[in-house]
């Protein structure tokens, strides 16, 4: 159980109730704590839709890890905890029932006391300061809450206000993942063919004719001589060139998806007495 120097300090942080798997229910809402000790013994947590929804958590057993109240129940089997109005006192009844969800045994004759109650208007998983002991008033200092309970019979009406809660279901944009353009440099082999040209030596044998003997008799009669002839040939030259042969972007498109919001709405019954009928109207 969490010490009573453990919730003055949790006052103010904004965090959150979390289970010892590490998942996230809720934002603290609400501390309760017990009439004859003053020692913190519920804290209720803020689920649903913008915090609409308030579960009742037991803190037998909560530790704190940092600005956070850590608990030894799955996510589930918090917010499938019987819903109790918030008006400040837990009686007898609604602490039975939330002790039998919860598995555990309650005090007898232990009633919870909402020492600590938000006060920040319409922030939601704000704790807020710390309230006064046995003289909370719940319409002063919850001003979060979604109804409140008519008690004021100095007004002389003799007509009921019957409230609920509406389903206002939004949307938010926030960032889901990134996409970037990245260009690298691979090496390929690229095989080519080529035609390339040489000279080669060719040996020619001219017969002495009368046309040409007198070319071949010009000469001395006996000499030794040498004729050099020079060769040539090609040879691949390869040049590389950069051109450009694509253009890439990346373009974004909208696509709409249907997403189902299934959410606790709480509304308020009137019952009528003595009239014979046993009615209850919505």
């Amino acid at each position: 159980m969490l010490a009573r120097e453990n919730i003055d300090r949790l006052m103010g942080l904004n965090g959150n109730v979390r289970t010892t798997e590490g998942d996230k229910v809720g934002s603290i809402g609400t501390f309760y704590t017990d009439d004859d000790t003053g020692e913190p013994t519920w804290v209720t947590v803020k689920t649903g839709l913008f915090g609409s929804s308030e579960s009742f958590i037991p803190l037998q057993e909560a530790t704190v890890e940092g600005d956070d109240v850590v608990v030894p129940f799955s996510k589930d089997h918090i917010k499938d905890a019987p819903r109790v109005a918030e008006d400040g006192h837990l009686d007898p009844g609604e602490e039975s029932r939330l002790y039998n969800h919860y598995g555990l045994e309650g005090e007898s004759g232990f009633s919870g006391h909402d020492d600590y109650a938000g006060t920040t208007t319409g922030t939601v998983g704000t704790a807020g300061t710390t309230g006064t002991r046995d003289t909370v008033d719940r319409d002063a200092v919850d001003t979060d809450a979604s109804y409140t309970r008519d008690t004021d019979t100095s007004r002389g009406d003799d007509a009921m206000t019957r409230s609920e809660e509406r389903l206002n279901v939004g949307t938010e944009k926030q960032a889901t993942g990134r996409a970037r353009l990245r260009k690298y440099i691979t090496t390929e082999n690229v095989t080519t063919t080529v035609p390339v040209q040489r000279e080669e030596v060719r040996l020619e044998r001219e017969p002495i004719t009368d046309a040409n003997a007198g070319d071949a008799m010009s000469g001395a009669e006996l000499t030794e001589s040498e004729h050099e002839v020079t060769l040539h040939e090609e040879r691949p030259v390869v040049q590389k060139e950069t051109v450009p042969v694509e253009r890439v972007r990346l373009e974004k498109d909208t696509v709409t998806d249907e997403v189902q919001v299934d959410e606790e709405v709480r509304k308020e019954r009137i019952e009528t007495e003595g009239t014979g009928t046993g009615e209850t109207r919505r």
